[in-house]
């Protein structure tokens, strides 16, 4: 459905993004967080159905600094590449990054609106707390974000619509970090925070070990009314 598309950085470099487009071809424009393992073949499906739900979706390679085109599955051997790449990643450097995709977003014809969002998973969810608090997003959505406990101090800067789905049995962002996040982010003026009973980590991949469609569905159906309520409903 989609193809890849060239950003340019704020620092001079060119980096490659994943674009899918709505069958009207045009529609509200959301950046999606990747994954540890980059832009996969499971983040461009992502992206597909967003852009079936009327979305113009852009996936950028976020770890293009460390390795550009990264493409990793889902073996213990592909694991510990993630987690090394992981381990080299600076977040304020992406937010940088995210921050161009998003006016890259709003320079293609085929957007919209000029208010836009953002979704991501794992890694993603972190990025997406803090795009909320440090990029001019309508509507962030993150899912089972990790590491977000250590960053409430930018929860002051929130001004949009947040958006975070936790599962309820995720070691990765599990009963201590959640107990630290709730009061704080739930105290936001315009911010739904969600814990899944019953499912893991990684609990929105389609095809992965710890995939629960019934969680799934509900948290994608909440993700699009938030984004619907921010952007504007697609056309």
């Amino acid at each position: 459905m989609g193809q890849m598309m060239e950003v340019t950085a704020k620092d001079g470099g060119v980096f490659r993004a994943y674009l899918a487009l709505p069958a009207s071809g045009r529609g509200p424009g959301i950046v999606i967080g990747q994954e540890i393992f980059g832009v996969n073949a499971n983040m461009r499906a992502v992206a597909d159905r967003f852009a079936e739900d009327g979305y113009v979706a852009l996936v950028p390679d976020l770890f293009w600094r460390l390795q550009p085109g990264i493409e990793l599955g889902y073996t213990q051997e592909e694991f510990e590449k993630a987690f090394g790449y992981l381990a080299e990643f600076d977040q304020d450097q992406a937010m940088v990054d995210i921050a161009a995709c998003l006016d890259a977003l709003q320079a293609l014809p085929q957007v919209t609106t000029p208010a836009t969002g953002f979704v991501g998973y794992c890694l993603g969810g972190r990025l997406a707390y803090l795009a909320a608090s440090r990029t001019g997003v309508a509507c962030a959505v993150g899912f089972y974000g990790v590491n977000i406990e250590n960053l409430l101090h930018e929860a002051p800067n929130i001004s949009c619509k947040l958006v975070l789905h936790f599962a309820e049995q995720d070691r990765f962002a599990g009963t201590d970090a959640i107990e630290k996040i709730f009061p704080v982010l739930g105290a936001l003026p315009d911010a739904e925070l969600y814990r899944y009973p019953g499912v893991d980590h990684a609990f929105a991949r389609v095809g992965g070990d710890h995939y629960d469609e019934a969680a799934a569905e509900l948290a994608h159906r909440r993700t699009l009314a938030a984004l619907q309520n921010a952007l504007g409903k697609p056309q």
